[in-house]
This record gives C-alpha cells, sequence and structure tokens, in this order.
C-alpha cells in the first residue's frame, strides 16, 4: 500500500471514494489506525482534551503537540500524517506560522499541517503553502476560537453565518489548502460549501454529503466519557471493559492469583 499524499487525496474529490480521517496521539493506537487502511491520521490538538486532561485544545502547546507527532509518525507507514498547529502558533504574525508549520514537517514528520480559520488566515494558509508545506484548513466550529462563537455550538444556523461558511470554504480552497475540515454545521451548509469549491471537504459533524469524514479516535472507542458530542458514532464501548480489565488486575495482584504458574519462570530455587 503506497503512502497516501496531498495529490491523492485532492483527486477524491473528483474520482472517489470518501476520504477518511482518525486521531491518534501515541505509537500504539497510530500502528492500529495505520493498519486499518484509514486515508489521514490528524495528530489532534484535541489530545489537549483527551490525553492530556485540559479543560480545552487553548493550552496545548507547540512542544507537546511535536512530541506527539513524532510518535505517531514512527508508527505510521501508509497514511498522511496531518499536524494539527495549535492556538497562538499561527495567528501572531505570517513569518511565525510559517516556522511553526515546518516544525511540524521537519521535526516531527508529518506530510502536512491543519490551521482553523476561513478569510482571516487565507494569507497565512497561502504563505505556509508557499513555503513549500501542504495545508488542510478547519472552517465552522473552530474549537481553538469557541469562545468567541459563543461556546461549542452549531454553526451557519442563520442567513449571514451561513454565507460567511461559504465565503471561508471559498478562501481556502483559493490560498492552496489541498482539503478543508468542516465541523459542526447543519448538513445542508456542509452540502453547499462541499459543491462550491474544487476541493475536498473532510466533515465532524457536517453530515453525508462532504467528501470524507473525521472522528476522534477516543470518541469513536468509547474512551472518553466526559461528555459525547450528538455527531459522534461509538463503534465500541471500552471503557466499561478497559476499567474491568484493571479491576480484575488489582483483585488479583491483592488475592495473590496473579502471577502464577503460567506467568512465572521455574525454577531458581536451588541457586539460593
Amino acid at each position: 500500500m503506497a503512502q497516501v499524499t496531498p495529490p491523492d487525496i485532492k483527486s477524491r474529490k473528483k474520482d472517489g471514494p470518501k476520504i477518511t480521517m482518525l486521531t491518534a496521539y501515541d505509537y500504539s493506537m497510530a500502528a492500529m489506525i495505520d493498519q486499518s487502511g484509514v486515508d489521514i491520521v490528524l495528530v489532534g490538538d484535541s489530545l489537549g482534551m483527551v490525553a492530556l486532561g485540559y479543560d480545552s485544545t487553548v493550552p496545548v502547546t507547540m512542544d507537546e503537540m511535536i512530541h506527539h507527532s513524532k510518535a505517531v509518525s514512527r508508527a505510521v507507514k501508509h497514511a498522511m500524517v496531518l499536524g494539527d498547529m495549535p492556538f497562538m502558533s499561527y495567528q501572531v504574525t505570517i513569518e511565525e506560522a510559517v516556522r511553526n508549520a515546518g516544525r511540524f514537517i521537519k521535526e516531527a514528520g508529518c506530510h502536512a499541517v491543519k490551521l482553523e480559520g476561513g478569510v482571516e488566515q487565507s494569507n497565512t494558509i497561502k504563505a505556509i503553502v508557499g513555503a513549500g508545506i501542504p495545508v488542510v484548513g478547519h472552517i465552522g466550529l473552530t474549537p481553538q476560537t469557541a469562545t468567541a462563537l459563543g461556546g461549542f455550538k452549531v454553526q451557519g444556523k442563520d442567513i449571514e453565518s451561513a454565507q460567511k461558511l461559504l465565503e471561508d470554504g471559498k478562501a481556502v480552497a483559493e490560498a492552496g489548502a489541498f482539503a478543508v475540515v468542516i465541523e459542526c454545521v447543519p448538513s445542508g451548509i456542509g452540502k453547499a460549501v462541499t459543491e462550491s469549491i474544487n476541493i475536498p471537504t473532510i466533515g465532524i459533524g457536517a453530515g453525508p454529503h462532504c467528501d470524507g469524514q473525521v472522528l476522534v479516535t477516543n470518541d469513536l472507542l468509547g474512551m472518553f466519557e466526559k461528555f459525547t458530542p450528538k455527531f459522534v458514532k461509538k463503534y465500541a464501548d471500552l471503557a466499561p471493559i478497559i476499567k474491568k480489565a484493571f479491576a480484575t488486575y488489582v483483585e488479583e495482584v491483592k488475592n495473590g492469583d496473579f502471577p502464577d504458574e503460567e506467568h512465572s519462570f521455574p525454577g531458581g530455587e536451588d541457586l539460593v
């Protein structure tokens, strides 16, 4: 299976099949995801909430993202590894944005970067692409600036905001991004944006008409219990299974049932 590239992803707009993307933050999970045949492994800044215990994605730093991206890149052999640029890594100056994007490629082994924002980030996207770094955009609900959007709410529910989403999608495409994530919008808006631009759209809570879909892996597996967004389908419910395994281990160690002969190395009594 050949390495997935930005041109491969862009070609799926016309030729299909639909694009698949999942998040990963460590070597073991990334390897399993890659073996599933997924197209893109996103090292999302969602790691702030599901892996680092922050209340939002805002505190995540560049160094944290690079650290986790390195682990994922070591595991992935076929999928594209997409690094998520964290809050304030690209908003201050375009020069700093290009430098930070370059760290994902040079230090972490990512193949592309993702950043939030539409029209307002178009010049930044253009500069990063101009530096030879492939970019995926992200519009709709942008978690890094969710407070300014009124919280984690569906976007594009009135004419003005729906029109803004169409403008954002076009701006991201014209700036040179090879794909764009659309998060938490009515399915009709997801369809309209998808039909209005020439790059693939990857939906998360944006309906079935997008050119692909992305989910946070911990949500998909039922491992993150704080909350489950409406758009998440749980393909497994692992949290109860994992907690039961831990509790059984604790009980067996306390009772002396583990380790048993099967899990011990025999002999040695005659050496002491």
